[in-house]
């Protein structure tokens, strides 16, 4: 597999962190989730944990212990990969920040994902996804006038930081193997969404313009947004002129092609809103099945708008084969999502279940040379913990 080769310790938690390592554990590295005694990350809904930890190993280590110090650095030392998503001064503290590991280990990548960054006013807030997606501005583009702000419907600043993190940790392997050395690789849920908000921040920087909420319709682009139809909605997205003539011929309103009010697009949204009413009026003839399917073959982007359960009866999503069976041995028979990308001869793959916490840990600490009697010492002394089931 691609990354069959590295070793990563995975010392996240919550969500952007695992979706980081849960992206290179499932492109084939070796990731030791390092998890602290009793963590309430473990309180999580099974399935959240069973997608985020599955293809990990688990070893439960406490590092306010100086033993438990002693055997991370000798994990790192070991490792091609850290990644953390402290509170920026947690690993200082501890001792296990990217200049003391690595001057163990001058080739480790130290990766940090934090709400807000590793230095700047804001480095010691607590940053969750909600609170970010309104400081990212996010939130001021999301619903109409009336309603905004309104938050995306699935954590989308963790999961841009987990995957602009992944991102960076596989350019610099990459880059190690000219130089020989790691580096530290940093990213922020903050960042992450501010450098993800595409035309709308090159629009505000380029020509002054605050740009205001439009609901469900894009802001630049007419007709592209969501049309009632006779038993429901449908989204319409017309891209170009030509499009909008096979529009107007396939609503059997030939003449609405000629009409100077929505010649070029720039008419059409300054015409937005007669347009709209007369494309309803047209749109409530037909239910939404036979607009998706005859628009289509006609040339012209539409498609439903699903609920999740009809998303998952999708035959084009079921040919994409994201869904994947694990069998855990206390949550049983369950479904976790796969990668969405593909590789040809070297594919991602879902391979183990998320790991009952200190699964590994006896497995982990004799390969590290510990022995049966320091191993139960370590275990006697709350340095570690193994799993009581497996």
């Amino acid at each position: 597999m691609p990354l069959s080769p590295y070793r990563v310790l995975d010392l996240t938690t919550v969500r952007s962190g695992p979706t980081c390592t849960k992206v290179l554990a499932d492109l084939g590295a070796a990731v030791l989730r390092v998890e602290r005694p009793g963590d309430s990350g473990r309180d999580r809904a099974y399935f959240d944990q069973a997608d985020l930890q599955r293809n990990k190993k688990s070893l439960v280590l406490n590092l306010q212990h100086p033993k438990g110090v002693a055997i991370l650095r000798a994990l790192a030392a070991r490792a091609d990969v850290v990644v953390e998503n402290y509170r920026p001064d947690v690993k200082h503290r501890l001792g296990i920040d990217d200049d003391s590991l690595r001057g163990d280990n001058p080739r480790l990548i130290y990766a940090s994902i934090s709400g807000f960054g590793q230095d700047g006013p804001y480095r010691d807030r607590p940053g969750y996804d909600q609170i970010v997606q309104g400081m990212s501005g996010l939130m001021s583009l999301t619903g109409t006038a009336e309603t905004a702000p309104l938050r995306i419907g699935i954590p989308i600043g963790d999961l841009l930081a987990g995957y602009f993190a992944a991102l960076g940790i596989v350019a610099a392997l990459i880059e190690r193997e000219r130089s020989g050395l790691g580096q530290r690789v940093e990213t922020s849920l903050l960042e992450a969404l501010v450098g993800s908000l595409s035309f709308q921040s090159v629009r505000y920087l380029n020509t002054g313009e605050v740009p205001p909420p439009v609901g469900n319709h894009h802001p630049l682009t007419a007709p592209m947004g969501v049309y009632r139809v006779k038993d429901g909605h449908v989204n319409l997205a017309v891209g170009n002129d030509d499009m909008w003539g096979r529009l107007c011929r396939s609503l059997d309103l030939p003449e609405l092609a000629g009409d100077p009010r929505f010649a070029t697009n720039a008419s059409r949204l300054r015409h937005r809103a007669a347009m709209d009413e007369i494309l309803e009026a047209a749109l409530a003839k037909k239910p939404a099945a036979e607009w998706v399917d005859l628009l289509n073959a006609a040339g012209v982007a539409c498609g439903p708008i699903y609920t999740v359960e009809q998303v998952f009866a999708d035959p084009q999503v079921a040919r994409a084969g994201l869904v994947h069976e694990l069998n855990h041995p206390v949550w049983g028979l369950h479904r976790v999502m796969g990668l969405p990308v593909r590789l040809g001869r070297t594919p991602a793959r879902v391979t183990t279940a998320a790991p009952i916490p200190g699964a590994h840990t006896r497995e982990v600490l004799g390969e590290l040379g510990y022995d049966e009697r320091a191993i139960g010492a370590l275990l006697a002394d709350g340095v570690v913990e193994e799993a009581k089931h497996r």
